[in-house]
């Protein structure tokens, strides 16, 4: 019997579908996305528009989206991965040629209804094909140089198209989500290791590079690194940001100040409150324990995907639910060391609580990636 036929005949079928889902993992979803409701509602001082609303409509119509992605055979996606890469590299093209401008970065294509940014798309797009890849590839073959030529190829190329609009913290995360998958894949520690000094002198061009010519980022990126070294040297500037940043997640204590009672939010010190920097306003209202338990949230999610995918024999499905796990840890890992000043800003939103529809309704699609290859595996 193939594996195609044992998975036909131990996988659920049509409603029973919803009985196999991953409830849990769908629960804590809720709760992640119903704590950035209340946070939205505070920080408009307590109105559910303009952010709370539309948020609560795009995690609904994400909820619909994840449930029908869930109900379909893990084998579609396999099969439809090339394809939904090649048309989400399509898409980071004509935002090059016709893409909106919003704070100086070119990330967006307008949908009438939303706009959508095709690099959020990207993360779980790349995934996948990456998992598709190495499910094909025969294992003997996963690092030898010519087929781990393949892989560094479509991370690169729309990293470097992500790069160019300019969005640094998506490039980070494109590379460090489609590197993981490489490593789950087995691609031996060598290539890491070089890729890792590679970082390295890219690092030491990036600043040796400032003032010159051939200046490798642009003027307010150094800025922002600048700031992340010393943000006490102009706090009324370009420090501003990540002061304000710190005096509400210091200002919260152990139980914080209160739903609704933060003064940074509330008084508007806090720049981008419902959008990357959401998390400090959470900090400030419930303190220590809030933070930690929005934290505890996200670290069950990726413990029940773990286990989903340990208990998945289906090496497919198994690469890329542990593959959209790390996208989702990074996502969240970047954005909490980016407001506490840990790492420079980099513009990553906190995933399921900063207002944003693209990253919202990508990121249920991709849960709904999860879901299917949870509900389709044999039994």
């Amino acid at each position: 019997m193939s594996y195609l036929e044992h998975t036909v005949k131990y996988t659920p079928s049509g409603l029973r579908k919803v009985f196999y889902l991953n409830w849990p993992l769908l629960l804590l979803l809720l709760a992640v996305a119903t704590l950035g409701f209340l946070m939205l509602y505070s920080v408009a001082g307590g109105a559910f528009n303009p952010w709370a609303e539309p948020q609560i409509k795009r995690f609904g119509l994400g909820m619909v989206l994840m449930f029908t992605v869930a109900m379909i055979p893990i084998y579609f996606w396999r099969n439809v991965a090339l394809l939904a890469y090649l048309f989400t590299l399509g898409l980071l093209l004509l935002v090059q040629v016709m893409g909106d401008v919003g704070m100086g970065a070119q990330r967006w294509i307008d949908l009438g209804f939303m706009r959508l940014q095709p690099s959020e798309l990207m993360k779980v797009t790349l995934v996948m094909l990456l998992a598709a890849y190495y499910d094909w590839l025969p294992v003997r073959k996963v690092s030898h140089p010519l087929w781990v030529a393949v892989p560094l190829a479509i991370i690169l190329i729309p990293t470097a198209l992500v790069l160019k609009q300019p969005d640094l913290g998506t490039s980070i995360l494109l590379v460090m989500g489609g590197g993981t998958v490489m490593f789950l894949a087995g691609v031996h520690w060598a290539y890491f290791t070089a890729v890792i000094a590679a970082g390295v002198g890219l690092v030491t061009a990036v600043f040796e590079s400032r003032g010159t010519p051939w200046q490798l980022l642009n003027d307010y990126q150094y800025r922002r690194i600048d700031t992340f070294l010393d943000p006490s040297a102009d706090p009324l500037g370009a420090g501003y940001h990540i002061t304000q940043s710190k005096i509400a997640l210091g200002s919260g204590g152990w139980t914080g100040r209160g739903f609704m009672q933060g003064t940074q939010s509330r008084l508007n010190f806090l720049p981008e409150k419902h959008t990357d920097f959401i998390f400090t306003t959470l900090a400030e209202e419930f303190g220590f324990l809030g933070a930690v338990s929005l934290l505890g949230l996200y670290a069950l999610i990726i413990i029940f995907c773990i286990t989903s995918a340990l208990s998945n024999p289906n090496r497919f499905a198994a690469l890329l639910t542990l593959g959209i796990a790390t996208t989702f840890f990074l996502f969240f890992a970047v954005n909490m060391a980016m407001v506490m000043g840990l790492i420079p800003v980099v513009g990553v939103p906190l995933p399921l609580v900063s207002y944003g529809g693209s990253a919202m309704i990508v990121l249920m699609a991709a849960f709904g990636l999860v879901q299917s290859a949870h509900v389709h595996k044999p039994r």
